[in-house]
């Protein structure tokens, strides 16, 4: 299967800034989308009382079926910070994950480039469970949630004080901040 563009320039129409203020921090920033750049984030990250910023997509519906895909792969410009890219789906277990307070996330952590255009391949094997920023605790066995890329149901891109284990994100930075996403691809599974 060849790779696929889920998101560029227009596309990105429908995805907004979801901030810190839903837990009484202090950040701000919002989103345009336009067919030259993409998606482009600005705003303000302030660390006390929260310490993210984030951008996400719509809730996908049908969800988005990348079973024949193994890895997403974002083309941005990042400021050197090191963001999070978090992934909902829904699970094969009843809809148990959507009980969790704060939802389940398969979430990956990476960095970008100080200046330029990142190129990040994400493999879906390298997504590890996460409840607000914590990893998710052990479930008793034949609970555990599993990350089913047929599932996909939203995309969220973060840039938090905390990193994919609930430690601190050493790329971290308070301040003026300006994301560019300009794309989002499928990667298409290795042939071999």
């Amino acid at each position: 299967m060849p790779n696929r563009v889920l998101f560029r320039g227009d596309g990105f129409a429908g995805w907004h800034a979801l901030n810190d203020p839903i837990m009484g921090g202090r950040s701000s920033g919002s989103v345009t989308v336009n067919s030259d750049h993409g998606l482009v984030f600005e705003g303000e990250v302030v660390e006390q009382g929260g310490g993210f910023i984030s951008v996400r997509s719509p809730l996908l519906s049908p969800a988005l079926d990348l079973s024949d895909c193994h890895a997403l792969q974002l083309e941005l410009a990042g400021e050197g910070r090191r963001f999070k890219l978090a992934v909902a789906c829904s699970d094969g277990i009843g809809g148990l994950t959507n009980l969790i307070p704060g939802g389940l996330r398969w979430v990956s952590e990476f960095a970008t480039d100080p200046s330029g255009v990142s190129i990040v391949t994400l493999p879906f094997s390298q997504l590890t469970a996460s409840v607000r920023a914590q990893p998710l605790p052990s479930l008793p066995l034949g609970v555990q949630p599993r990350f089913d890329p047929a599932r996909i149901t939203r995309l969220q891109l973060l840039h938090s004080k905390f990193d994919d284990q609930g430690g601190l994100n050493q790329g971290f930075r308070a301040g003026p901040i300006q994301l560019v996403l300009r794309q989002i691809v499928a990667v298409g599974e290795p042939h071999g």
